[in-house]
């Protein structure tokens, strides 16, 4: 009895069928032609790959203004301003002076036109974990605290205020005082608990080594203020930037003081600074240059003096609120320490807990911090000196006749 030929496989022979077979071809052929376009995709990924690998990179320029017959004058980040052609792929009603555009290096060519970015220098400045430190952790600054919750916070929280009385609300404030008083501590305070975009700036981190490097970053920082307004700029150490400025002076002194005129400029020049607030601090407010403390920039000085009696009290209070104590009298140890900065009470409160470890205990007894104070205060003098004969090189240096 013969097999039907419709049949896969033979069931004696077990070959497959002429039909089965060819089907079998036909698949495999459909499965060859997929395989050959996946590898056909793969090469060509590669080598978009070696191509990008090959080519030279892009440069990198700032469009200064667009010229009426097709080309453009750039700022070149290598150096000079160039005027270079426009790729006929570029829309050149999208570009306007200002933009980022990338050139290509052998023709200098406008190729791209590269999206608005933050420079990540920048954007650093800006604090994202607010600082656990709040205006009822500092002692001795109830009026400071309330003059700069008035100048800061209120024309942020409450504008509405100000207009309906027709008054402007101040632009800055300036925090001058002896180190160790708290005056970055309330620009803490300000930035836990201001509802707004905090910046923080050392004025050292200004001073840049290339020409126009410290000013730009300037407008980027108050740039960055507006964008994301209401916001406020702190300042710590803005003596490293806004030093009375003299009629002599190297190369690195001349850029500095360019970057100070780009802070002014920008403190009370044409733009506004609508929601934005400065808060600068320093303890060389005698070296200021007059240009930057005139009303209009930085319309309040709030001194932050080293505390008295009842300064001192507060601050132990705040210090010692999660200590155990037994038979401490706070009010005694604020006189104790008269001429002590917030800082060194702090150092003192620290060096008593010291001694009841030393001791096996958990708790801190008046005498500890009483060697806390002996031992605090018999350094103080080691640093009034050096201030001191700090104070006397600057003397001698502003009698020198080069300074004449």
């Amino acid at each position: 009895m013969l097999m039907s030929t419709n049949e896969p496989k033979d069931t004696l022979t077990g070959k497959m069928s002429t039909d089965d077979y060819i089907r079998f071809l036909e698949s495999k052929l459909r499965w060859l032609e997929v395989e050959k376009e996946r590898l056909k995709m793969q090469i060509k990924y590669y080598q978009t790959e070696i191509e990008k690998l090959l080519s030279p990179p892009l440069v990198e320029a700032i469009v200064i203004d667009v010229l009426d017959d097709g080309r453009a004058i750039v700022k070149s980040t290598t150096g000079p301003n160039l005027i270079v052609s426009i790729s006929e792929k570029i829309d050149k009603e999208k570009l306007h002076p200002g933009m980022h555009v990338a050139l290509n290096q052998r023709g200098s060519t406008i190729v791209e036109i590269l999206p608005d970015y933050e420079d990540p220098y920048v954007k650093s400045m800006e604090v994202i974990e607010r600082p656990e430190v709040s205006f009822s952790d500092i002692g001795g600054l109830k009026s400071q605290i309330q003059e700069l919750r008035e100048v800061v916070e209120l024309p942020l929280k409450n504008p509405d205020l100000f207009r309906e009385v027709g008054i402007e609300p101040p632009k800055g404030v300036l925090l001058y005082g002896p180190p160790g008083c708290g005056k970055t501590l309330l620009a803490k305070a300000v930035a836990h608990e201001a509802g707004a975009t905090f910046i923080s700036i050392v004025g050292s981190e200004l001073v840049q080594k290339f020409i126009g490097e410290g000013a730009r970053i300037v407008r980027e920082v108050f740039r960055l203020a507006r964008k994301k307004a209401p916001a406020i700029v702190f300042i710590d150490e803005i003596d490293a930037i806004a030093a009375r400025r003299l009629d002599i002076g190297t190369s690195g002194e001349r850029e500095v003081q360019r970057t100070l005129m780009q802070l002014l400029a920008e403190i009370d020049g044409f733009r506004p600074l609508d929601n934005v607030k400065i808060i600068a601090a320093t303890n060389r407010i005698d070296i200021l240059d007059p240009a930057i403390l005139r009303p209009g920039r930085f319309d309040r000085l709030i001194e932050v003096p080293l505390p008295d009696l009842n300064g001192r009290y507060e601050i132990f209070k705040v210090h010692t609120r999660r200590m155990k104590l037994k038979d401490v009298d706070l009010y005694e140890l604020a006189r104790r320490t008269e001429g002590a900065t917030g800082a060194e009470i702090k150092a003192i409160v620290t060096e008593a807990g010291y001694n009841a470890i030393r001791d096996g205990r958990k708790y801190v007894t008046m005498t500890d911090f009483i060697k806390a104070v002996d031992k605090v205060m018999s350094k103080k003098y080691i640093r009034d000196n050096n201030m001191k004969y700090l104070d006397n090189e600057r003397e001698k240096r502003s009698f020198s006749p080069i300074f004449q």
